[in-house]
């Protein structure tokens, strides 16, 4: 079946067809491997992307900026400072104006909303470089990383996520386990479970790609994982919960001896990146002073052969190169 993306904006991965999603990811590695062998097609030669940013980044903005570079693409950074969204224009009479100048825009930040009206009111495609709720680039990393690392067919493939199990980070990585009926294993607290409308939505797409999922705080779910993930126990605007999440989240930590409980000597570990692995940050070294050790995991094995999370910072440049060739190329 020819996948024509064209026009398409990228909010979610629920509102694609495991098919579009596989088209996305074979197209990621076909990206990667022209790049290492020096070709670059520039596909996006004469086009002009915005990237709307309201929360910081490292990744997120130099994957965009570096893949859009790549393939001829110009590029305008707009912080929260740079832009009179929301403040002295309305969400809508910015994206109408945007919509005008380029031909693709980007956005991170908070709400979902705010991406979903870009998108309606732009004209042009929007890609989600992070929410509260969903991050969909990066799901593409993740698995496009868990097919270059582990030898099974994504549909056999079992994948943990260890800690905050309602964050951003889990639901992308639901979404997408749910599309290419891979298992999925959300081992945290009960009081930080997924919200049951996002398993719901998970489980009746999973009716159809054979997914499934578990949710427990039991540690014997992760036996048999091909992956371990986890993230920071406390995302951006949310320091004020550090002492209340180092309590419930402690017990989750992803150390050696959590891997080794996997029974399988080829479990590989996963990060979204940044990390809290050490005390070599400010942010580590004071909420340490203060009696909070943040790590969500240890330095054992995020410095082991096990862990991939430098391949996979490197994969989000190929798949978000995929995604804005794919829609606007």
């Amino acid at each position: 079946m020819a996948i024509n993306l064209k026009g398409r904006s990228f909010l979610s991965i629920m509102d694609f067809s495991t098919q579009e999603v596989r088209y996305l990811l074979d197209m990621a590695h076909d990206l990667k491997a022209r790049k290492r062998s020096g070709l670059h097609s520039e596909v996006l030669k004469g086009k002009n992307i915005v990237l709307l940013f309201e929360k910081t980044s490292t990744r997120t903005r130099c994957a965009f900026e570096v893949a859009a570079l790549d393939e001829g693409a110009h590029v305008t950074f707009l912080d929260a400072k740079s832009s009179q969204m929301g403040k002295k224009e309305s969400l809508a009479d910015t994206a109408k104006v945007l919509g005008r100048f380029y031909d693709g825009i980007e956005y991170r930040g908070y709400d979902q909303q705010v991406v979903e009206d870009l998108a309606k009111y732009a004209g042009v495609p929007v890609w989600n470089g992070l929410t509260d709720v969903d991050h969909p680039t990066q799901a593409l990393a993740d698995v496009m990383t868990i097919e270059e690392n582990i030898n099974k067919p994504l549909n056999q493939v079992r994948l943990a996520f260890c800690g905050d199990t309602r964050n951003n980070v889990a639901y992308c990585l639901m979404y997408i386990c749910a599309k290419m009926g891979m298992s999925y294993i959300g081992f945290g607290p009960q009081e930080l479970a997924p919200a049951p409308e996002v398993l719901a939505r998970c489980e009746a797409v999973a009716e159809e790609t054979g997914a499934t999922f578990t949710i427990s705080s039991n540690p014997a779910v992760l036996e048999g994982a091909d992956a371990i993930y986890t993230d920071i126990w406390a995302s951006m605007g949310e320091e004020d919960k550090i002492p209340e999440r180092v309590q419930l989240l402690t017990p989750y930590r992803v150390t050696e001896k959590l891997m080794e409980s996997t029974g399988n000597p080829d479990c590989i570990f996963l990060h979204c990146l940044p990390s809290f692995h050490d005390f070599e940050t400010t942010m580590a070294k004071e909420q340490m002073e203060r009696g909070y050790d943040i790590r969500e995991v240890t330095d054992e094995v995020f410095l082991s052969p096990r862990s991939k999370v430098f391949d996979e910072a490197e994969n989000r440049m190929h798949t978000i190169k995929a995604v804005m060739i794919a829609t606007i190329g």
